[in-house]
């Protein structure tokens, strides 16, 4: 295991961090697996209210004191949740409680989705008070946010110079969207922290079409992914949900980098996948607002799902999607091909044409 510094912290970190998301109902084998990967090298262990039906935290709490240090550990609080300084109190209090700790390391912000919940989070009295406040009083070391805005977002918060790390998804698929967020974090000096590495299941899903992430021919697709991530140079921790003792050691295989971060095999790789003329919808949002109040960046991801021959994947998402906005619900065939989305997408992807297939596949062919 390697091991970046965080920001300018003074914690040393590694470069797998544990994502705690994917326990199973077994709480004996979750424990297990947190301590296979502490043996293993692996410091960073991060969770959150609500993580497997709320069973997360307490989950760490038996198995964090079990631990040789240093272990540094992330929890999180969300406006929707804590919506003033006292609430995010009210969740550090508790998190210690259930953690078993006397003082959380990383303490996040969570789930910023837009500059507009940043500043709302910024408030006078909100919840970045309440954090400050446990800081000061030594209950949290360092304040840090997590997000699913875009890069250029991502770069503003970054700027301000409030947090000392972020956490956000990062892969190859949503490369060209986030980059200039990694970039202003690194150029902050502040910890960055990549979650969603295997993009949501996709690439492991879609396996055969992701060979191009191989630099060893003896790396799986997973483990090609996860070192994709880590030989960014501004990415300090890459984080993988890991349920079971098995996941672990497959994962932390992708902590020994020859030769440490690189950006010629970051560059390398980057440019094998924009060879391949295959873009993905990223999620980023840009399209949005449609004019007829379409979904877009929903449906495309089912649409990305059955590209790779995902099909009962991507048509229970749809179904699911569906059924969530009920009476909201704008499927494809509602596109007018008034093309305002076009100049906003990032991937320059034929938006109305993608429709029009999303439309025969899950609604002609493959009725909801």
């Amino acid at each position: 295991m390697q091991y970046r510094n965080f920001g300018k912290t003074g914690k040393r970190v590694s470069i797998i961090g544990f994502g705690g998301m994917r326990f199973t109902s077994d709480d004996d084998e979750a424990v297990r697996t947190m301590l296979r990967a502490r043996e293993l090298g692996v410091n960073y262990f991060d969770t959150a209210p609500h993580y497997c039906k709320d069973r997360s935290e307490p989950l760490f709490g038996r198995a964090l004191p079990l631990m040789d240090g240093p272990v540094y550990v992330s929890t999180k609080s969300s406006i929707d949740d804590d919506k003033d300084a006292a609430a995010v109190r009210r969740r550090i209090e508790n998190a210690l409680t259930r953690m078993n700790v006397e003082k959380i390391t990383f303490f996040n912000m969570w789930c910023i989705m837009n500059w507009a919940q940043f500043e709302a989070v910024m408030a006078k009295g909100g919840p970045y008070d309440g954090a400050v406040k446990a800081r000061e009083e030594g209950l949290i070391e360092h304040i840090t946010f997590s997000t699913h805005a875009n890069g250029e977002e991502i770069a503003r918060m970054c700027q301000t110079g409030a947090y000392e790390g972020v956490t956000l998804g990062y892969n190859i698929l949503n490369r060209k969207n986030r980059r200039s967020g990694i970039a202003a974090a690194a150029r902050a000096n502040m910890g960055v922290v990549a979650m969603n590495p295997l993009g949501g299941g996709m690439i492991p899903s879609g396996a055969h079409r992701f060979e191009f992430l191989k630099r060893q021919e003896e790396d799986s697709v997973v483990i090609a992914a996860l070192k994709f991530v880590a030989s960014h140079p501004e990415i300090t921790v890459t984080l993988s949900g890991m349920g079971k003792v098995e996941h672990v050691e497959e994962n932390v295989r992708a902590g020994d980098l020859t030769g440490g971060p690189s950006q010629t095999v970051v560059d390398e790789i980057a440019a094998r996948y924009e060879a391949l003329g295959q873009a993905f919808c990223t999620g980023c949002r840009y399209c949005e607002p449609c004019s007829v109040g379409i979904n877009i960046p929903d449906i495309l991801a089912c649409f990305n799902r059955q590209e790779l021959g995902l099909d009962r994947e991507a048509r229970a998402f749809y179904g699911w999607y569906k059924r969530e906005a009920g009476a909201r619900w704008q499927g494809p065939a509602a596109c007018t091909r008034c093309g305002d989305c076009l100049p906003r997408c990032t991937q320059q992807l034929p938006i109305p044409d993608l429709l029009e297939k999303c439309h025969q596949f899950f609604e002609v062919e493959n009725p909801a």
